[in-house]
């Protein structure tokens, strides 16, 4: 384990010129160029090939998650003259605390619990924040109390009248928490641009990013292709942007997430040999997932769904890749018989870096990510390091970087 924390991150730096971050998406998501990395070899071409690419009867494997506006600002009431403005607060939302199942937190009418991020702290020293707003010509007044507070953020408390859902005023006030290093407000149009076309459970503070450039008609292709499509669910928090500040990977914590996969999609899995098509890192973080939990499954058949977390390093310890592949999917379907539940619920920590075994993930596709960080390091230890060949590649020859950027296929030497 020891030789995979010794990872230096100046290791994983490139030069990313602020003109090849993508600011905003293209008109048309699947115009975007893909960059095909195939073996080692490299070339480029537009997203609305990606079919053509793939195996016919492969599993294709997508997060469904959808981002929520997450962003909430209030104003503190003002101190001075008639004509002074209180201090502008910025809460948002990282993950439920009570109800802390997303979907339960989402229908709440009333009271709710979250844990959050503060901006503009220092002038929020002590009372209430409160903001009237208007959902369907009905004034509603939402209350926010910070109640708790830790090295990682603070306990809000939401209380409101009027009888409207949490989601509903999140839709009418809430601003979608576009990445930090677009270095822009976020738009209307960010709304609609920065989900995926077929996002469906609300919980996401970032984008699945790889999922931007699908559309229905690429969709489509993919069907009349023989490409097999599944969804699972991976809540994206807003860890996904934190620096790597370390000098050693060892020294980064990586953050917790929230996922959700049906049985039947692992029973899809097990049909295809335990073989998949990612669908962005998420969808590669939660499939890899699957198999430590299956481990883990195999020695402790009655877990809990907190014991089943995935904690960052398990991966290398060597007593957990005693098993196959299909078997620890199979001790996932057990135990979700047995429990008589549809779906498996638990959450990740697992991180990826070179030298990492993979189990389930036979091709990726992905965007081009940030300097220095775990996913470029997931890149790297899914092409088998050659990730500063395949990025140069796409500096000089136009590819745009970040969310709203190009693309890439990824197949590996086998």
């Amino acid at each position: 384990m020891e030789k995979f924390k010794e990872i230096k991150t100046t290791d994983y730096n490139y030069c990313l010129p602020d003109e090849r971050i993508a600011k905003f998406p293209l008109p048309n998501r699947d115009s975007s160029k893909l960059l095909i990395f195939n073996k080692g070899e490299i070339k480029d071409d537009v997203f609305t090939s990606l079919p053509k690419y793939l195996p016919s009867g492969a599993l294709m494997v997508f997060n469904n998650t959808k981002v929520i506006q997450a962003r909430l600002h209030f104003r503190k009431e003002p101190t001075g003259g008639p004509k002074s403005q209180g201090a502008l607060i910025e809460i948002f939302l990282l993950e439920p605390v009570e109800p802390n199942d997303y979907q339960v937190m989402f229908n709440q009418t009333s009271e709710c619990k979250w844990h959050c991020l503060v901006g503009n702290l220092k002038r929020w020293k002590e009372g209430a924040l409160k903001r009237v707003l208007t959902i369907a010509d009905k004034q509603v007044t939402l209350i926010a109390d910070r109640i708790e507070s830790s090295a990682t953020g603070h306990t809000i408390r939401f209380n409101w009248d009027g009888g409207f859902t949490f989601a509903e005023l999140l839709e009418a006030i809430g601003e979608i928490p576009i990445p930090p290093y677009l270095n822009r407000e976020s738009q209307e149009s960010d709304k609609t641009t920065y989900q995926t076309v077929y996002s469906k459970i609300k919980g996401s503070v970032a984008a699945p990013t790889a999922g931007l450039h699908f559309t229905d008609n690429v969709l489509s292709e993919l069907d009349n292709c023989g490409i097999e499509r599944e969804e699972l669910t991976l809540h994206v928090g807003a860890g996904t942007f934190k620096p790597v500040k370390s000098e050693n990977i060892a020294g980064h914590e990586m953050h917790t997430e929230y996922i959700v996969v049906k049985k039947s999609t692992i029973e899809k899995l097990i049909a295809h040999g335990g073989n998949a098509i990612a669908v962005g890192t998420t969808s590669v973080r939660t499939l890899e997932s699957l198999y430590y939990i299956g481990v883990y499954l195999g020695d402790h058949p009655d877990a809990s769904e907190d014991e089943m977390h995935v904690p960052q390093w398990a991966p290398y310890c060597n007593e957990n890749n005693a098993i196959s592949t299909i078997q620890a999917l199979e001790n996932i379907i057990k135990y979700l018989d047995n429990h008589h539940l549809e779906a498996l619920k638990t959450s990740t920590q697992i991180i990826i870096v070179p030298g990492y075994n993979f189990h389930i993930v036979k091709m990726m596709v992905t965007n081009f990510h940030q300097p220095q960080s775990t996913l470029l390091l997931l890149v790297s230890a899914f092409i088998k390091g050659e990730w500063r060949r395949m990025y140069d590649y796409a500096l000089e020859n136009d590819f745009r970087f970040l969310s709203y950027g190009d693309s890439s296929l990824l197949i590996p030497q086998d």
